[in-house]
């Protein structure tokens, strides 16, 4: 690692840790890529074969039901033996779903394949999370190596769902799933380059994991979380939102499955443009500063979203959207990291990931409902309505931080490795 005093660079942790990283990251955008294919090519099934919105947004809502009931227990299987077993876990839930897909793509099959395939980025993302915030040992280098992690969705996403609607336009909807297949085997294989934790590093996991109180919802006393999660939801609902509405309003304006996923692209290319500026600039920027500009420019895009013509103008917004919604990611995971005690920091990113997919449940499915009684564009409105509403939230959330510690106790003494 580099000197914490050194100003940040657009770089990736030095020295030994320097390989790991880029593998870690690699093996992110394969689980993830996975998860994303499927997602485009499932909602543009149902849409081709004449199935209504509100049936697009309950296969959304689809994707974030098993991490509910797997966060949690990622994030302590994550704190106990580190990123083997999770990405174990998540690879074979996802070949399981991608491979059900490959063979069938019945209403029954899209809902096995939205619900394995989800869950298995979420227990694969807590495994690689927690591993990553353990090379950084100071605020700065957290938000430098998170915008990195970040950067693999980002990515993923700015690939996927265009590969996915070339795959769909010039060979079928079962070659797009067949490439969803393929992304876990790239993931596994990028993990098994990995070192185990040796066994004194299990052993000390274990008996950390013995001091820990078994209920990990004693973290949300700590005020400064609490507020966190909350802005984490309304963000990552907007991100949502925009995942449902273009799709939708594509369709109905007539868009090959080709330009509809240009127009998810541009939106990921923005968000990875946005995390590589942080990534080189992480030392200037304050989180706080940093969400409240994002949630000032999602806000104004959501409003007039429904206005922008055509796939330019769609495109355009959509990058907006992005750089909005791009920067969100690396400052969250720093703040938590830093709020959060160092040896229940996997159960933390556990619970986000909770809090996060539990309104991705119910999100999708209204956006369907409110979409189909009104317009296309609504559920963009709503979320600029929960955004203006949010900054409230924002503004206590220092007073939060400020008082971490002192809730936490001495084992909240900074980000790991400090």
């Amino acid at each position: 690692m580099s000197d914490p005093a050194t100003p940040a660079r657009a770089t990736a942790p030095d020295g030994p840790a320097f390989s790991s990283f880029f593998v870690l990251i690699g093996a992110l955008i394969g689980l993830h890529a996975s998860m994303a294919a499927t997602r485009v090519a499932a909602s543009l099934y149902l849409l081709k074969h004449g199935h209504p919105e509100w049936m697009v947004g309950v296969l959304l809502s689809l994707f974030a039901v098993a991490p509910i009931g797997l966060s949690l227990w990622a994030g302590r299987l994550a704190d106990r033996h580190g990123l083997h077993r999770p990405m174990g876990v998540g690879v074979a839930m996802a070949l399981a779903g991608t491979g059900i897909l490959v063979a069938s793509q019945h209403l029954g099959a899209l809902a096995l394949g939205a619900l394995l395939t989800g869950g298995a980025l979420s227990v694969g993302a807590v495994g690689i999370q927690r591993e990553v915030g353990q090379l950084a040992h100071d605020p700065s280098q957290l938000k430098r190596v998170f915008a990195w992690v970040a950067l693999g969705p980002a990515l993923s996403n700015a690939l996927s769902p265009v590969l996915a609607g070339l795959l769909i336009d010039h060979v079928g909807y079962r070659a797009a799933f067949g490439f969803a297949f393929a992304m876990p085997l790239l993931a596994w294989g990028l993990t098994l380059r990995l070192p185990r934790r040796s066994p004194a590093h299990a052993e000390a996991a274990r008996l950390a994991a013995r001091r820990q109180r078994p209920d990990a919802w004693g973290l949300l006393r700590l005020p400064a979380l609490r507020r966190l999660l909350v802005l984490n939801v309304v963000l990552a609902a907007c991100w949502d939102a925009h995942s449902f509405a273009v799709p939708v309003i594509g369709h109905a304006r007539g868009l090959s499955a080709s330009e509809i996923g240009v127009v998810l692209g541009a939106f990921a290319a923005a968000a990875t443009v946005v995390r590589l500026v942080i990534s080189a600039f992480s030392a200037r920027i304050e989180e706080r500063q940093a969400l409240r500009g994002a949630m000032v420019l999602a806000t104004a895009v959501m409003l007039g979203y429904a206005w922008l013509p055509g796939s330019l103008g769609m495109m355009a917004g959509s990058a907006l959207l992005g750089l909005a919604l791009g920067s969100v990611q690396p400052m969250v995971l720093a703040l938590l990291h830093q709020v959060t005690p160092a040896d229940r920091q996997g159960e933390a990113l556990g619970v986000r990931m909770l809090f996060t997919n539990a309104a991705t449940v119910s999100m999708p499915g209204g956006f369907g409902l409110l979409a189909g009684a009104t317009a296309a564009a609504a559920p963009m409105w709503l979320m600029a309505a929960l955004l203006l509403a949010s900054f409230g939230t924002l503004r206590r959330l220092s007073e939060g931080h400020a008082n971490a510690q002192a809730v936490a106790g001495p084992d909240a003494g900074g980000p790991p490795g400090s």
